[in-house]
């Protein structure tokens, strides 16, 4: 007899009728008050998000580059697309 692989995923917990992932798909949306996502995943994302939103404030903050204001004109720009 095999072994069982360990997993977080929620199919395995579930039993269905045929063990398909239609079936699993269709039992997801008639009994959606019994899939929740697990409380690690909340965690995770909730962290995620407040990183992303860390990283976006110190962006938006940064004093901008002068990266063009020594050409204000562009002509070296122009001359490459002339080909």
């Amino acid at each position: 007899m095999t072994r069982r692989k360990k997993t977080r995923s929620l199919a395995d917990k579930v039993t269905i009728r045929t063990g398909k992932r239609k079936d699993y798909r269709r039992w997801r949306h008639d009994n959606p008050d019994e899939v929740a996502p697990s409380r690690r995943y909340v965690d995770k994302k909730t962290q995620q998000r407040k990183l992303q939103a860390e990283r976006k404030r110190q962006r938006q903050s940064a004093p901008p580059l002068p990266l063009h204001s020594a050409s204000t004109n562009g002509d070296a720009s122009k001359d490459e697309g002339s080909d």
